[in-house]
């Protein structure tokens, strides 16, 4: 959703990475703990610490870090975009059953499961050069299996908070196309969900 809505409104104007300011907060955060540095970011920018949970290390991080390169709130950077909008027709394939896309999901992981998805995240965790806090390893799935493999919880239960936490990101990228109230909306159960798509491209085409 955030390529998209960058490929739609363009991209914020703003500063680069700034590596040892980064490395200075990577430091804090193992020391303090990230909830600290969410504090942190409350004082110089409580909107966007508003929206970040305190955990969410990867977007504290940069947020203070923008904080400091720019010299001003991350927040008030947000919108200045220095590259052009694309116009677009948003066609949003969106499924009107959530019991149905509920179902579909748990299939979906148990398919993953079956097909050796434990094998592929053992070998990713014994490898020397990753670890639990990267944010590849936090992708959902790979979350629940890594921490299987570190004994924190049976097999089944990571089956379950795989399955849960699918639920959660799919309702979060509902809940995003939902304020793009300019979208074209097409039940992705429909039957002819495919032919009411084209309808509408031949339809928006110049």
């Amino acid at each position: 959703m955030l390529y998209f809505k960058i490929l739609r409104d363009g991209m914020d104007d703003l500063p680069g990475a700034d590596p040892p300011y980064r490395e200075s907060i990577e430091a804090q955060a193992r020391e303090q703990g990230w909830p600290a540095l969410h504090q942190a970011l409350s004082a110089i920018d409580p909107a966007t610490a508003a929206r970040l949970a305190p955990n969410d290390s990867q977007r504290i991080g940069r947020a203070l870090e923008i904080c400091h390169v720019a010299g001003q709130p991350f927040s008030t950077l947000i919108g200045r975009s220095s590259t052009p909008a694309v116009p677009i027709t948003m066609i949003s394939l969106e499924p009107a059953n959530r019991q149905t896309l509920h179902g579909r999901i748990e299939a979906r992981f148990d398919q993953m499961l079956e097909q050796g998805f434990v094998h592929e995240v053992r070998s990713l965790y014994e490898r020397s050069d990753l670890h639990a806090a990267l944010p590849s390893m936090r992708c959902v799935g790979y979350r629940q299996i890594w921490q299987y493999l570190e004994g924190q919880c049976t097999l089944p239960d990571a089956r379950q908070r795989g399955i849960a936490a699918t639920r959660q990101l799919a309702k979060r990228q509902l809940t995003w196309l939902r304020s793009m109230p300019e979208r074209h909306v097409i039940d992705s159960l429909a039957p002819d969900a495919g032919a009411q798509v084209l309808k509408l491209v031949q339809a928006s085409a110049p």
